[in-house]
């Protein structure tokens, strides 16, 4: 019996030390292709990337910033930061900077879109963000507002983020139904709901005017023709502007 625990006991400590083997085994692999982050901030962007690959890491410029401290062309930032242990092969992401600024933001407002971009890139600006909001009165395109306002002082990134005026957008709203009214009520009533009328045929009882051609069915429309059909048809969507198809009697 004593014999038959120490081979139980014999298995479990060989179990153990080959797991700890194991565990020592995929650390060392793990950290053996793990490398020091090299210090790039205020080397020049080709000096840096000569210094990352030759701890076996990629390097890239990923923005550009305005600095007063930092001399134009160096790095001014690097993400993960020097000293890290990261996996060979990682990529390094710095931040250029630009130096102070010296260029004037200038005002765009009131501007199209088009203008307002070659105004921005002439001066060596790129545009930011864009954003859209639908405001009556304004024209599509116009500019609305910007951020840098015009002239400001102590900004951080060469690009001006936009606010743009919208295309208005049709208004969504249910067709109603015509059938039985005449002519010139329904022509009001659908230039108040902001739709118009479209092609005004003849019904026929004898012959399906869905299968004849539009020329052969148009007629010189009267307010006092009552409407028998309608496309749309009374409940469907529509937006402002659609054309609404009669047939009348």
């Amino acid at each position: 019996m004593k014999s038959f625990f120490r081979l139980i006991l014999l298995a479990l400590v060989l179990v153990v030390v080959a797991l700890v083997s194991a565990l020592i085994a995929i650390r060392l692999a793990i950290h053996g292709h793990e490398v020091i982050v090299p210090e790039v901030l205020g080397k020049s962007p080709a000096v840096a990337r000569l210094t990352a690959e030759e701890a076996g890491l990629d390097l890239t410029v990923e923005r550009q910033y305005y600095s007063p401290t930092v001399p134009e062309g160096r790095i001014l930032s690097q993400l993960p930061l020097a000293g890290s242990h990261v996996r060979r092969g990682w990529q390094i992401r710095v931040a250029e900077s630009l130096g102070p600024q010296r260029v004037v933001i200038p005002n765009v407002l009131g501007q199209s879109e088009r203008a307002a971009n070659i105004n921005i890139r002439r001066r060596g600006l790129d545009v930011g963000s864009i954003a859209q909001v639908d405001v009556p009165d304004a024209p599509e395109g116009q500019i609305l507002a910007q951020a840098p306002p015009a002239n400001a002082s102590g900004v951080s990134a060469p690009k001006i983020s936009l606010l743009i005026a919208a295309a208005p957008q049709s208004q969504a709203l249910v067709m109603p139904n015509f059938v039985g009214q005449q002519l010139g009520s329904a022509t009001q009533a659908l230039q108040d709901a902001g739709l118009r009328v479209g092609t005004v045929a003849q019904a026929s009882s004898e012959t399906s005017t869905s299968a004849l051609p539009p020329t052969q069915r148009a007629l010189v429309p009267s307010a006092t023709n009552v409407i028998v059909s309608q496309n749309p048809p009374a409940g469907e969507k529509v937006t402002t502007g659609v054309a609404v198809n009669f047939e009348v009697r």
